[in-house]
């Protein structure tokens, strides 16, 4: 074929999966979580299943244990998605801002969700940990180069950005950030990458061990977005934990009548 022809070969999409089915991965684990912690371990509930007997409370436990390991697969996903989104935007002011708005935006679903009341300050929800990992990110970048100076820029930004996320008590705090952090630095080292993001989410709770089963999809990832779907995770958050705390006192409900 000359130079000059043009191929009339229909594209082929790469092997492997899309951004967007990485995401829905992570939206379809992460809301099998929250029907564990936002349903099933509800005092009222668990104080439910005690009264009728030893067994049923096993079952409920049981069920809600299977639920929360699963929902393990989503965080690691999530910051995947959120460096492949930092590395590839033109934009990445209009991308922490849509962070930062849906940071507040879902609190009060989640305060709701997770502790029954519109206002609770004892804990925030991820996209807070998603926004304070971005905002490390750009400081990485910024600080990068070799230079002592350099160096010393890296180490502040992401001590600044653990310790904003622990005192804020975000969902996966310090943590959280850190795993942001080392799929960003190694990015194209895969093999560190995961020893390192697994390690910090097991050194946090050993209940992430399952977490590991998300490195199996985005070892798929094929570098390609797949279907638009920019919205669908920041909508999905705080709409399916209002759906959730609305299933959950309709629950109670039934329980107590």
């Amino acid at each position: 074929m000359s130079a000059n022809t043009i191929s009339t070969e229909p594209h082929r999409p790469k092997k492997g999966i899309p951004g967007s089915t990485l995401k829905l991965i992570a939206i379809i684990t992460m809301f099998i979580d929250h029907i564990g912690a936002a349903i099933l371990e509800h005092s009222t509930i668990y104080n439910y299943s005690i009264q009728h007997g030893e067994r049923s409370y096993i079952i409920l436990s049981t069920v809600d244990l299977i639920l929360r390991l699963i929902g393990r697969i989503a965080f690691p996903i999530f910051c995947f998605l959120l460096v492949e989104g930092f590395v590839h935007t033109r934009d990445v002011k209009k991308y922490a801002l849509r962070l930062g708005i849906f940071c507040f935006l879902s609190e009060i679903p989640f305060d709701l969700a997770f502790f029954r009341q519109p206002f609770f300050f004892g804990h925030q929800n991820v996209f807070f940990t998603l926004f304070i990992g971005l905002l490390v990110l750009i400081g990485l970048k910024k600080f990068e180069g070799a230079g002592a100076k350099n160096g010393i820029g890296r180490v502040l930004c992401l001590v600044v950005g653990a310790g904003l996320a622990r005192f804020l008590r975000t969902d996966y705090d310090a943590f959280g950030v850190c795993v942001i952090v080392f799929f960003y630095l190694f990015r194209n080292r895969p093999r560190l990458r995961d020893i390192t993001t697994m390690l910090t989410l097991v050194l946090s709770t050993p209940l992430e061990i399952t977490g590991i089963l998300a490195l199996l999809p985005i070892h798929l990832y094929n570098g390609q977005r797949g279907r638009q779907a920019k919205y669908l995770f920041y909508l999905f958050y705080p709409v399916h934990l209002f759906l959730l705390y609305g299933i959950g006192q309709l629950l109670i409900h039934v329980i107590l009548r």
